[in-house]
């Protein structure tokens, strides 16, 4: 339902006189805060005239604001919160056997897949890739299932860049780094449902430090993103009684490969090179050599 207000105003949009165009970016922007804030504090917060968030509710088809904000407020309550939410709520899978059940779920995560190529993804991505590109130092951040997500971009830059920074827990250290961080640094964050608060907390305190913050996370509504942020919003449905990771880990995947040919030119030599040091650890399992003598 948010995607289908979200297009509704991108519709809009560019027809819409100033004010009212004002007041539309702020409602894309801040989700959250249209479900939770009346309509004059909204208009404060947007810079415009109370009566202009009524003209624009009723440009976008509602009777009036009231009717724009229940709707948000719909979606927030509706949110699903904890595992047995997920569960409760998972895909139903139309299936006699096992075998049909995954083909089914399996059919399901590839057309979420599909779904991800799209304009608006591909915007995000590009936004996310320039900052990041032109950040000193990129710090990663995930935890339970997000963790994978945020470990394997990391992985993906660390191998060439020394800019990326994990936010491990190892010790209880793990968000100490972000002390000396500043506003040429970013943020890569990722989190879904039901939110982690150490993760929550942390994004906030990066935002509040200056950095640009580059969220994948599961809705406009997470509280990992602000007005200011890059969000990369993927589905996670599942049949499962765990949210689907498969479209955050192609989010990762493929953010690191553009940060990665915008980081340096000499990206393959340092591919080469550590090709050389992981060839002299023997790091790597190496088939035999067929032609080797017995």
């Amino acid at each position: 339902m948010m995607q289908r207000i979200q297009s509704r105003i991108a519709a809009r949009l560019p027809e819409l006189p100033g004010q009212l165009r004002q007041a539309a970016q702020w409602i894309v922007d801040n989700p959250r805060d249209v479900a939770l804030l009346s309509m004059r504090e909204q208009a404060r917060r947007a810079g415009v005239q109370p009566a202009s968030m009524t003209r624009l509710a009723q440009a976008l088809g509602y009777d009036g604001f009231d009717a724009l904000r229940a709707q948000h407020a719909d979606i927030l309550r509706d949110m699903v919160q904890g595992l047995s939410g997920q569960a409760q709520k998972r895909l139903k899978v139309d299936a006699d056997s096992v075998s049909g059940a995954a083909d089914a779920m399996i059919s399901h995560a590839s057309a979420q897949i599909a779904g991800l190529a799209n304009h608006d993804v591909a915007g995000a991505l590009d936004r996310a890739a320039h900052r990041l590109s032109k950040s000193a130092r990129i710090f990663c951040l995930g935890q339970r299932s997000s963790h994978a997500v945020a470990w394997h971009f990391y992985y993906a830059l660390s191998l060439v860049s020394d800019r990326a920074i994990l936010l491990d827990m190892a010790g209880g250290t793990g968000f100490d780094p972000l002390l000396r961080a500043g506003a040429d640094d970013a943020l890569f964050v990722c989190c879904v449902q039901p939110y982690t608060r150490a993760v929550v907390d942390a994004t906030e305190q990066a935002r509040q430090r200056g950095l640009h913050i580059v969220a994948v996370t599961d809705s406009p509504f997470s509280p990992l993103v602000g007005a200011d942020d890059t969000a990369l919003i993927v589905p996670t449905a599942s049949a499962s009684y765990l949210h689907a990771m498969t479209p955050a880990f192609l989010m990762a995947d493929v953010l690191a490969a553009l940060v990665a040919r915008a980081d340096d030119p000499e990206t393959l030599a340092r591919l080469d090179g550590l090709d050389r040091q992981l060839a002299t650890l023997n790091t790597f399992f190496q088939f035999p050599d067929d032609k080797a003598d017995p």
